[in-house]
């Protein structure tokens, strides 16, 4: 069956007038009904997002360009829109979709803290499943977990992203994200499941988790719970990332921002940044015996 287009990750799915929202826990929840769900995607056949924004309050979350699509008046990582009709518009999409592999999730973490009351993630997770489609996972939350159930026996990659092996410094740059030692829990207990497992490790901090030593504790994190594949990712200039990252560094580490600046948009700089990178990575994934898990 031909799949058909369908709407572009970066074009409004919503329909306008959302409710009012209700604050939870500092983030502005409102319910509103999206017109589709599952979108074409680059690096898979699809994705999908039953939520707008995230919870989690990431300093680097490069979702933050959806703000531009779906404006509010609360800052990113502080509003979540809950599409909470996301289960039966699905229903109506997979009559007319060819399966394929579907990207879980594209623009929020698809088991933020709302997950745990609205279960929309599961539901579509499970509703595409039954469906024959393949999910490709990656969160940093948990709540995953719970979900083993659905995913057991199916064509599911579970991963998760690690941006830095110190929890201390994970809990500054994302505050509400699962633990560190956490989210090596839900790798280990995937794999016990039998699930493909993967590590993304990034962005990659510069002076912070980008260093010798912080690359071997995290490639270790990797062998210690056997990832089938490691994906890493250096720092990105993404469209209103700089202002949230320099707003951080000003009030945590004034001595990187100009350097992290240089890194990031100074051409020069970031060339031969990113070529040193590689090196140390490719050096820390020998010294952990992963060589092979790096694509």
């Amino acid at each position: 069956m031909a799949k058909r287009r369908q709407p572009n990750l970066f074009e409004p799915s919503e329909a306008p007038a959302p409710a009012e929202a209700v604050t939870r826990e500092g983030v502005a929840v409102r319910e509103l009904r999206c017109k589709s769900l599952l979108n074409c995607s680059g690096g898979d056949d699809y994705s999908f997002n039953c939520y707008t924004g995230c919870g989690h309050g990431c300093v680097y979350c490069y979702a933050r360009f959806m703000q531009r699509f779906h404006p509010h008046e609360e800052p990113w990582g502080r509003f979540v829109d809950v599409k909470i009709n996301a289960p039966e518009v699905l229903t109506r999409q997979l009559r007319r979709l060819a399966p394929g592999s579907v990207f879980t999730c594209s623009a929020c973490d698809g088991w933020q803290p709302v997950e745990r009351r609205y279960k929309l993630t599961r539901r579509c997770c499970q509703m595409l499943l039954e469906a024959g489609f393949r999910l490709r996972i990656l969160t940093k939350s948990e709540l995953v977990l719970r979900d083993l159930d659905v995913f057991a026996g199916r064509d599911v990659c579970l991963g998760v992203t690690i941006t830095t092996p110190d929890e201390a410094q994970a809990r500054l740059w994302e505050p509400k994200a699962s633990s560190v030692s956490a989210r090596v829990r839900i790798l280990r207990q995937a794999k016990a499941a039998r699930l493909k497992t993967t590590v993304m490790f990034g962005p990659l901090l510069p002076a912070i988790s980008d260093t010798p030593g912080a690359l071997d504790r995290l490639f270790a994190l990797a062998a210690e719970a056997d990832v089938d594949q490691i994906w890493t990712d250096a720092m990105n200039p993404r469209p209103r990332v700089w202002p949230s990252v320099q707003q951080f560094l000003r009030r945590h580490r004034p001595d990187l921002v100009e350097p992290y600046r240089r890194i990031l948009f100074n051409a020069a700089d970031r060339a031969r940044y990113q070529k040193e990178l590689r090196g140390r990575i490719r050096r820390a994934a020998a010294g952990a015996g992963l060589l092979d898990r790096l694509p």
